[in-house]
């Protein structure tokens, strides 16, 4: 049987060449390192300015504290809520939480004026108290060129709903107008109240007046009615102290009722009597020496009048208005 060929030993010689190393599959060029950075700084710029524009455009819904929301911005508390309907928004709320943001204007010092969505704000309140949490709202933060239909809807859902005031509507038009959402009260009215008649609208434009001089004051704006609300617009424009006059009664009078409040403005519109006083009524200036005072006259006469006091007095008169 042949032998089999025994093999040599390794050469140490090739052994201590070192073989090369692969590249390794996690390693890229450098040219690709610059490329993946760029692209991931594109996207982040890009999901950034996204989420910018639909902050800044009012698309984006923001979580705020409820008490940073002024919820007589636009419409003050309701006289009446129906108690079967708020206890179903709260137990919605409750169990599904907050489904529908409200809408709000942004204000200074970190507060927002509400647009729309007064119910659920005043339900989410009333859930806070039941927990002690602090409450959190959902929100919709409209910009003045965004807000004009947010204001409309407003102004419908709550025509239908409650039914307005004059002061009410009033103090939307005017709150629109000085947030810049119109220009104008004319373009306000036109735009808030398309469907009411001129006559309607220019009632409204008159309540205005009542809200620039007395909003704050009034302690029931709501309860003002038509005839009383014309009136007192009309005195307004009449008497330019008629404000001020009436802000101090109102604020010493503290009614606590409409009725209350609606007498004190009444009162302050009635004319002033007259001083029982007859303006013609002759006055003793000296012994002897009467004076009668009337429209466009003035007689003096007495004994005391002699050529010399006559005298005198003509030639003051005359150094007076000469």
């Amino acid at each position: 049987m042949a032998k089999r060929k025994r093999l040599s030993p390794a050469n140490p010689v090739f052994l201590s060449e070192e073989a090369p190393v692969p590249l390794s599959p996690h390693h890229a060029p450098p040219i690709a390192d610059v490329a993946g950075e760029a692209s991931a700084r594109a996207a982040l710029e890009e999901v950034t300015d996204t989420l910018t524009r639909a902050r800044t455009e009012g698309r984006m819904v923001i979580p705020l504290p409820l008490s940073s929301i002024d919820m007589g911005y636009l419409v003050r508390d309701r006289l009446h809520v129906d108690d079967a309907e708020m206890v179903a928004l709260i137990e919605s709320l409750r169990a599904r939480g907050q489904q529908t943001p409200i809408e709000v204007a942004p204000l200074d010092h970190d507060r927002y004026g509400l647009i729309s969505g007064w119910r659920r704000c005043t339900a989410l309140a009333r859930l806070a108290e039941e927990t002690g949490e602090d409450a959190t709202v959902l929100a919709f933060v409209r910009q003045p060129d965004q807000s004009a239909a947010a204001y409309l809807a407003m102004v419908e859902e709550n025509e239908i709903r409650v039914g307005l005031s004059f002061y009410e509507r009033a103090r939307i038009v005017a709150c629109c107008v000085e947030n810049r959402v119109y220009s104008s009260q004319k373009q306000a009215l036109n735009a808030l109240f398309a469907s009411a008649s001129r006559a309607k609208r220019s009632k409204i434009k008159s309540f205005v007046a009542i809200v620039e001089a007395l909003d704050g004051s009034l302690r029931f704006p709501q309860s003002i009615g038509e005839r009383l609300g014309l009136q007192l617009a009309k005195s307004l424009e009449a008497d330019a102290g008629l404000a001020t006059r009436l802000r101090r009664i109102l604020e010493q009078g503290a009614p606590e009722s409409p009725e209350a409040e609606q007498a004190l403005i009444t009162a302050a519109l009635k004319p002033q009597k007259k001083s029982l006083t007859r303006e013609n009524a002759a006055q003793e200036l000296a012994p002897g020496l009467e004076m009668k005072a009337g429209r466009n006259s003035l007689t003096l006469k007495g004994t005391a009048l002699n050529a010399d006091l006559q005298a005198r007095l003509v030639a003051w008169l005359k150094s007076e208005l000469g």
